[in-house]
């Protein structure tokens, strides 16, 4: 990681996208709130995952997130006029390691000592992010940008025609799918997530190919914003490119379910979508309108994404592993604080997330003040 100051100005190829740290603070927030539920026997339906096949609100967090990472990709490697080079392919490289790295971090802390290593999950969300956005990068500058859209529909035919001829009887399934397959033999089945009752990483290694066109999907998207300037232009696009995607993504799904644990071709177009849609309609707001009075909550996410989710990482599994009497203090301010200003337990599960929120809002506020930019 490296701190950098900004200097608050933006002109030219340097000014950041108001409309795009807005963007990537609210999900940012959303990640945190879904992540950190009082309790998971009261959480609302919209902030829990599908079961399998399906799509809800929070499921289209993360595939949010790799769409910004793709957005701005577009913005940062302007700067060095797309070129393929050792020194941007060493620049990419660099943030690939430094960002999985955080990921095995936040997957080992806070228990560096007594932990079996022999059981160490490998993969997690910022690996994911590391890994698509990193081979995300590295298309963009070795293939003509008019092409790009060809890639990204190689890449989500070549995934859909691996998951089906190579998966099991039912390829679509926990059992069957082959993602699990090509993970258990590369990484092993001790190093898998156990969420789902079994080994399956929904943050493997074959399911990062599409994910991959996630990125692509914002790459193309900020080529839209930045060849168009402040006009009317990029939103309208933007709309009807997602309004296409989306109806896409709700055709294929048919026949290749949506589903984010696989990350399924349908669902990237789904939720490739409905970012665009989203983007879209903050860049009216905010860039077009000039409406900017509201956005300083979600600016204080947006400028350090990365670092303000592995902070909620960090926060989380230390208030799980400090102890106050015989429960976490996890469990103590849920209990304490929130549960009994609440009948109904689910606004107390929520109450204890938003508070979360605030929490590392406020740490984030300090660097946002200070204009200080943590980068991967």
């Amino acid at each position: 990681m490296a701190a950098t100051k900004s200097s608050g100005k933006s002109a030219g190829k340097t000014a950041r996208l108001m409309s795009l740290d807005v963007f990537r603070g609210a999900t940012v927030a959303f990640m945190i709130i879904v992540n950190t539920p009082g309790t998971w026997s009261h959480v609302y339906a919209p902030l829990r995952h599908a079961p399998w096949h399906g799509c809800t609100p929070t499921d289209l967090v993360f595939p949010s997130f790799l769409f910004i990472s793709g957005v701005a990709m577009w913005f940062s490697l302007r700067k060095f006029n797309f070129e393929f080079s050792g020194a941007s392919l060493f620049r990419i490289l660099r943030r690939v390691l430094l960002i999985f790295a955080a990921g095995l971090f936040l997957n080992i802390f806070p228990h560096f000592i007594d932990r079996d290593y022999n059981t160490l999950r490998i993969m997690g969300v910022l690996q994911r992010i590391a890994l698509a956005w990193g081979l995300g990068a590295v298309l963009v500058l070795l293939i003509r940008r008019n092409y790009i859209w060809i890639a990204t529909a190689v890449i989500l035919f070549g995934y859909w025609a691996l998951m089906y001829f190579m998966g099991g009887a039912d390829p679509y399934s926990l059992e069957g799918n082959f993602a699990r397959t090509v993970d258990i033999a590369v990484l092993g089945e001790n190093h898998l997530y156990k969420g789902f009752g079994m080994p399956f990483d929904p943050e493997g290694l074959l399911s990062t190919l599409p994910a991959t066109a996630t990125v692509l999907l914002g790459f193309m998207a900020g080529g839209l914003i930045g060849s168009s300037g402040t006009s009317w232009r990029a939103p309208g696009w933007l709309t009807v490119t997602g309004a296409l995607l989306i109806g896409a993504g709700l055709l294929w799904g048919i026949y290749f379910p949506i589903n984010k644990p696989i990350w399924t071709s349908s669902y990237v177009l789904f939720a490739g979508g409905i970012g665009m849609i989203i983007l879209a309609l903050l860049y009216v707001i905010i860039d077009i309108w000039n409406l900017k009075g509201w956005t300083g909550f979600f600016n204080t996410f947006g400028t350090n994404a990365l670092f303000t989710y592995l902070l909620a990482g960090i926060w989380t599994k230390t208030m799980l592993a400090v102890k106050i009497g015989e429960v976490s203090l996890y469990n103590w301010i849920f209990t304490h604080i929130c549960s009994p200003l609440f009948e109904q337990q689910k606004l107390a599960s929520l109450l204890f997330a938003i508070i979360q929120v605030m929490i590392i809002w406020a740490f984030g506020y300090i660097l946002y003040r200070k204009k200080i930019i943590i980068k991967f």
